[in-house]
């Protein structure tokens, strides 16, 4: 991947942080693909249809970030390949951290 930590918007929220999700549904697999503008670009197997993608999302998340799946909160874009996610119990430092280790 050719994407930097730095290029990825994070805000710290009350015990924790925000981030945005370009989130590419109905691909071969769950991974992190890069970044895309500010977002975080998430390639997800399930289709966008009955939050089957966004349960994708939220567990692709939560093992990437090692939090359990209910510290991982669509807090916007539920409908939309454009989401903003909340993770609960990471600083910006320490996402930072990982998606530097990440996106390497």
């Amino acid at each position: 991947m050719n994407a930097n930590s730095d290029d990825v918007q994070l805000t710290e929220h009350a015990g924790g942080v925000e981030l945005s999700v370009k989130v590419v549904p109905s691909s071969s697999r769950n991974k992190i693909a890069g970044v895309w503008d500010t977002a975080l670009r998430l390639v997800v197997s399930a289709p966008p249809e009955a939050g089957k993608a966004n349960k994708q999302v939220v567990r692709l998340l939560a093992e990437t970030f090692g939090v359990k799946r209910g510290e991982v909160v669509i807090v916007q874009g539920q409908t939309q390949p454009l989401k903003r996610v909340r993770i609960t119990g990471l600083t910006v430092g320490q996402t930072r951290q990982m998606l530097a280790a990440i996106l390497a």
